[in-house]
């Protein structure tokens, strides 16, 4: 019911709800230091207040909350359901080649630009659906409320804030991963580790190693720096190196120091397989030259055999494990720095359901204990998990078959979405899970098409709660 009518809707608004989505993404909204009035920097703030008006601008009901969240209301009816997206981004590099990251650009049918796929598109997308309902004049019973925040790739600290004032919606979804449902997201065990030691001047040795920039993010890019070893053998041994990792080095000398640069391939966390991981390649790496016995590289060999570089299941750290439910843990030693008198790490576990104090982070505390490294963090995030029976999960698989024409199916994450916290909350769309659209890298696009689909698929979910 109602899909001919939502058809021919967005075909007649196509481009209305595009040129949205390019608005929001010329905004820069990755987290920046906090000014008054914006919590999250100025970024941040000005991709809410362009989305504030927006929603004005489709006869939607706004309220701001502190400018953390912004929410947009169909009817002053009590909730049946909300939709959950943000508006914050990930850091760009400078290795885009389509566009460049701020700069919206449609080419073969794909929306490049940061924050296109992840999460403005979507989020605008969920407008357009609310704005469609509106706009037909389908009657409701129930309100249906989309919630945009600004701080999801750094801690979700923005819906922290806002479920401190108001309630849960008996059922929420967030556009912000895959179809068909994602019932299932994975706990999560993160921490930095740290160690300290007195400068030792034996050569040859490390000076100072850098890689990595959020904990999330699979790095591409790190860089060391090396003294009293021959640039020849360290060339020789990049070579070597670079075949067997999948990680590409490179060396050169600069006043008598040599620098050795690796770029691997950037991936978010939760799929660290779908990365070249360049902080655990050169702490491998590093860990094989001929250095003098000292402290210092004897810690940073003994990060290597916790996280040895293509080891992203835990196995040599000893927390290898999987469930049916759920399916494996995943780990990703994402952000290092080391210089002479000590270093700090962080690493990235998506957890399986059967995940426990006992069997995952002591096992950790152990393994790094063992080296006099300290863990900074002993908390595990417990996993979230929706029953696939429900008669929300069945309603979202409805609407999503009758649009796309494929079978509806529930699948699990090592991601952690908005809906992590959320009694009745899952993950739905936007994203075809068929699709590459580089999400957290260079050149982060969406496909036009599964955009439009999405919004007409929300707007039947919206008719199909709130009537």
């Amino acid at each position: 019911m109602y899909q001919k009518q939502l058809e021919e809707y967005f075909a007649a608004h196509r481009d209305e709800m595009i040129e949205d989505i390019c608005t929001l993404i010329r905004i820069p909204s990755d987290r920046q230091e906090a000014r008054d009035g914006m919590p999250f920097g100025e970024g941040p703030a000005k991709a809410l207040e362009a989305a504030m008006e927006i929603g004005c601008r489709m006869g939607l009901s706004v309220t701001d909350y502190d400018h953390y969240v912004a929410t947009f209301d169909l009817n002053e009816q009590e909730r049946g359901l909300d939709i959950l997206a943000h508006l914050d981004v990930v850091p760009v590099g400078d290795d885009w080649t389509v566009t460049k990251p701020f700069e919206p650009k449609i080419l073969d049918g794909k929306l490049y630009g940061r924050g296109s796929a992840d999460d403005k598109g979507p989020a605008i997308a969920g407008l357009w659906a609310a704005k469609a309902v509106k706009d037909l004049g389908i009657p409701l019973s129930k309100n249906c409320r989309v919630i945009l925040g600004t701080d999801e790739e750094s801690g979700s600290s923005d819906i922290a804030h806002y479920y401190q004032i108001e309630k849960e919606a008996p059922a929420t979804f967030s556009p912000d991963a895959d179809f068909p449902v994602i019932n299932v997201e994975k706990g999560s065990y993160s921490s930095d580790f740290t160690a300290q030691w007195t400068e030792d001047e034996k050569l040859p040795r490390i000076l100072s190693v850098k890689g990595g920039f959020r904990r999330n993010v699979i790095p591409d890019k790190a860089e060391a720096v090396l003294e009293g070893i021959d640039l020849e053998k360290i060339r020789s041994a990049c070579a070597q190196y670079s075949v067997e990792s999948g990680v590409a080095f490179e060396a050169e000398e600069k006043n008598h120091k040599i620098f050795v640069k690796a770029k691997g391939r950037a991936a978010h966390a939760s799929t660290p397989e779908a990365g070249a991981n360049a902080v655990t390649a050169m702490v491998e790496f590093l860990s094989r030259l001929p250095m003098a016995d000292s402290e210092g590289f004897s810690k940073l060999c003994a990060v290597s055999r916790i996280f040895p570089h293509g080891d992203w299941a835990g196995e040599a750290a000893g927390v290898k494990m999987s469930d049916e439910v759920s399916g494996p843990l995943t780990i990703a030693f994402s952000v290092f720095e080391y210089s002479l008198t000590g270093l700090i790490g962080m690493f990235d576990s998506r957890v399986s359901l059967c995940a426990n104090d006992q069997n995952m982070r002591d096992v950790l505390v152990d393994a790094f204990g063992k080296a006099e490294i300290h863990l900074g963090n002993l908390t595990m995030r417990p996993g979230h998990h929706v029953p696939a029976d429900s008669p929300f999960i069945r309603t979202l698989l409805r609407c999503y078959e009758q649009y796309t024409g494929k079978k509806g199916e529930c699948i699990a994450i090592g991601g952690g979405t908005y809906t992590h916290n959320l009694r009745n909350g899952v993950a739905f769309g936007c994203a075809d899970p068929t699709v590459d659209n580089h999400m957290h890298g260079a050149d982060e696009f969406a496909v036009i098409d599964q955009l439009v689909l999405s919004a007409k698929i929300f707007a039947q979910v919206i008719i199909d709660i709130c009537q």
